[in-house]
């Protein structure tokens, strides 16, 4: 649907697929050469051997010209630094990666090399110009706003981006697609993450590294053993279920600490956070040394929370909340909000606690 607005609207349009090469398409290949019919994991993902058909149709239903690029090579470094992060006791978020590194990072480059002056995507979110300049913007929809998502696109890129269904909600979209006769109308939304189709995460990590996974101690809050567990990777701050204890009362996961390979568990107040601390940030404003008034979403499908933000230094921010927030993981990022405007982001470091 985003090319279909900007070919409505005179663009010159030059679809391209990035052909990443994950583990779901191997899975739905067997499926295919079976005979059962049964493609489940093009469902899941956004670039999949179907999703590539459904892209080519699309092209072709729009008459524009269509190539597949082929960045399995560099989509490689996506998944070693999903399978590092987790080794090293975060939770990263794959997807925030691939749009910095890949569909506003190398496709960039392809789309300079071809002469293309925007690269533009399907995601919800839009790009408007202020007074200050181009921002990135909450979607008209709130329920599928990408903002949080696209943080760490360059603030000198977004003048290369368009987001043209920023404007419009998923109904609104897919009702134009049937209209325009557009075959993928009804398709079902992409589940993350595309590369783990099973959803198991610490299965694909013990593949890719099986000697990082070692058995350790599950301890509560105030050191006492109270089990073992056959991985730090199978745990994520805030889990509650399946951690392999119990005491009687609900418990769930406060820290991880890779170097001793424990996992620490308590009730929920000790997920209470008063901020965090982000390492490479991108601000989409000049940065701000004091605390200043914002909201801030700790991890994609949050609401935003009233916030104060400031930079430590050239790469790192500071956010206090105004609320304690539960579960505040590393790995996964932090973005700050003037109204429904994009300040900054970073990837949280760590949660900051005070007595």
């Amino acid at each position: 649907m985003a090319a279909a607005l900007l070919a409505r609207d005179g663009w010159d349009i030059v679809g391209c697929f990035m052909r990443l090469g994950t583990p779901g398409d191997e899975l739905e290949a067997e499926s295919a050469s079976s005979g059962t019919g049964e493609l489940r994991i093009g469902h899941r993902g956004c670039c999949s051997i179907t999703d590539a058909a459904d892209a080519r149709r699309v092209a072709g239903r729009l008459d524009v010209p269509f190539y597949v690029c082929n960045f399995k090579k560099d989509f490689g470094r996506i998944i070693d630094y999903f399978v590092a992060e987790y080794n090293d006791g975060r939770t990263p978020n794959p997807c925030v990666r691939c749009n910095d590194w890949l569909k506003f990072g190398k496709l960039h480059e392809y789309a300079r090399q071809i002469g293309a002056s925007h690269v533009a995507s399907g995601h919800h979110a839009r790009i408007v110009e202020t007074s200050g300049g181009t921002r990135l913007r909450m979607a008209a929809d709130p329920g599928k706003d990408q903002s949080y998502v696209l943080f760490g696109a360059p603030r000198e890129r977004l003048d290369e981006m368009l987001l043209p269904i920023g404007d419009y909600t998923k109904d609104d979209i897919r009702s134009m697609a049937q209209e325009m006769g557009l075959p993928v109308y009804n398709k079902p939304d992409s589940q993350e993450i595309c590369f783990v189709p099973d959803d198991d995460y610490a299965g694909l990590v013990e593949r890719t590294t099986p000697d990082a996974m070692q058995e350790g101690v599950i301890q509560d809050v105030e050191g006492n053993q109270l089990g073992t567990h056959d991985g730090h990777q199978h745990f994520t701050v805030g889990q509650r279920r399946g951690i392999g204890v119990s005491i009687g009362l609900p418990l769930y996961v406060v820290n991880k600490d890779a170097a001793s390979n424990t996992i620490t568990v308590g009730p929920r107040e000790s997920l209470a956070a008063e901020g965090c601390i982000a390492g490479e940030t991108n601000w989409h404003v000049d940065p701000w040394d004091a605390f200043t008034p914002c909201t801030a979403k700790i991890r994609y499908n949050a609401q935003p929370v009233p916030a104060q933000v400031r930079a430590c230094d050239e790469d790192h921010i500071e956010v206090r909340f105004d609320e304690p927030q539960d579960a505040v993981a590393p790995g996964q990022a932090v973005v700050c909000y003037e109204d429904d405007l994009v300040i900054c982001g970073g990837w949280i470091q760590q949660a900051v606690t005070r007595p």
